[in-house]
């Protein structure tokens, strides 16, 4: 049998850590002895545990340990990473380590540095110069990057479920449910908005163009005008209706105040990208004078950034939409590690792709009356989300009222 040793500390048995390294062990066909285990008995104290794990090869072992440093676990033979260069742009060597989302360390020289810009499911390169180690998703490798291979000097650390009260936003608490108290739990998202807000954080939304149609786009666009939003991402649909309805008062052809469906109003989205193609750009259309309300006014008028990621079943698109998805990936990285909160309005795709790239320790909020996006984020690995099934129609206005009242 191949054997190594690995530690579990931290709140290991509240988080359900240490059964769930365990159930793993079993499950991919290794063995496990405990040799020591401490149980912090007071709310203040952590757990700790030392585990031989074995099995029947070393590239098992080898699987079984990468599997389990996704949820902390460390081997406690320490040593320095092994690092392979690439032979070839967008190639990794073998037995490279892929990330998650948790906050990341690995040893190198002798000394524990912080992996910079962690995301999940990208690879560490390590600038040998400089001694620094960053986060690249594999179509940023470049032929010469020293990439970090094998299990060796990489420790991670997950957030845990602290003991005493659960709170809204407490790791691993975010099952979907049309059935929770919605009043209760927007009252504390208000509270957490107003929180970081008062430390001077900064906060995202990601949204889809059902809060035009539902008419709560002024409602986004007064958080954006008073400072509570401070970055959008979006596709080319909640630009084009938002300019829609700030134009000709519809969305997808439907009058907003009226929910009626308005004669030959089905050409209205196309007329208002045809409008800001004649004026160049959203920013060109709001100082000529030809877009005056809605999301995108606002943003310009209050410098908040939006990066618009494009989509094939795109009309248009809108001059600032970002057509190459990889382009459009790297605008958004420009400010994911900046965020404190993320606020995700129906919209699965653009709540998904944002989720893979946020740090875990950002505090973030799924809202859709699908459960399964909910579900679907939660699946791919952002299990920190806050899941709230919901009209987006009956959410804003209920968190805009809230963060209004003293």
């Amino acid at each position: 049998m191949y054997k190594r040793e690995v530690k579990l500390s931290g709140h290991i048995i509240d988080s359900l850590i240490l059964p769930k390294a365990l159930d793993l062990i079993m499950d991919m066909g290794g063995d496990f002895k405990i040799i020591e285990f401490k149980v912090g008995k007071l709310k203040g104290n952590i757990s700790h545990a030392r585990i031989i794990v074995e099995a029947s090869s070393e590239i098992l072992l080898g699987e079984i340990l990468d599997e389990l440093s996704e949820i902390g676990a460390i081997v406690v033979e320490i040593k320095d990473v092994k690092i392979l260069m690439s032979e070839k742009n967008k190639t990794l060597p073998v037995d490279f380590y892929s990330t998650t989302h948790h906050p990341t360390h690995i040893r190198h020289n002798g000394e524990w540095v912080v992996v910079e810009d962690i995301e999940m499911d990208c690879m560490i390169v390590v600038d040998l110069e400089s001694g620094r180690a960053f986060c690249r998703p594999i179509g940023r490798i470049k032929k010469g990057d020293c990439v970090v291979v094998g299990r060796d000097g990489i420790q991670v650390s997950p957030p845990e479920r602290p003991r005493g009260k659960k709170g809204v936003f407490e790791f691993m608490s975010s099952d979907a449910s049309s059935e929770k108290p919605i009043k209760s739990i927007i009252r504390k998202i208000s509270s957490e908005i107003k929180e970081v807000k008062s430390r001077g954080g900064k906060i995202a939304v990601v949204s889809g163009p059902a809060v035009v149609h539902t008419g709560s786009g002024p409602i986004l666009a007064n958080m954006i005008k008073e400072g509570i939003i401070d970055i959008i991402f979006a596709g080319n649909a909640l630009a084009t209706h938002d300019i829609e309805n700030a134009l000709y008062g519809t969305s997808l052809g439907m009058c907003v105040k009226t929910g009626e469906a308005v004669t030959r109003g089905h050409r209205n989205h196309i007329y208002a990208i045809n409008e800001i193609n004649k004026a160049g750009s959203i920013k060109d259309a709001v100082e000529k004078g030809i877009l005056k309300k809605g999301i995108m006014y606002e943003c310009i008028k209050n410098d908040v950034p939006f990066v618009l990621a494009g989509s094939i079943r795109d009309d248009g698109p809108l001059p600032d939409v970002i057509t190459d998805v990889i382009d459009a990936q790297d605008e958004m990285r420009k400010y994911v590690q900046d965020v404190d909160m993320v606020i995700m309005i129906s919209t699965m795709l653009h709540s998904i792709a944002t989720g893979n790239m946020l740090p875990s320790h950002v505090k973030s909020i799924c809202v859709d009356i699908n459960p399964a996006t909910v579900t679907k984020l939660s699946d791919r690995g952002s299990a920190q989300v806050v899941g709230i099934v919901t009209d987006v129609g009956t959410f804003l206005p209920l968190l805009y009222n809230e963060l209004k009242s003293e």
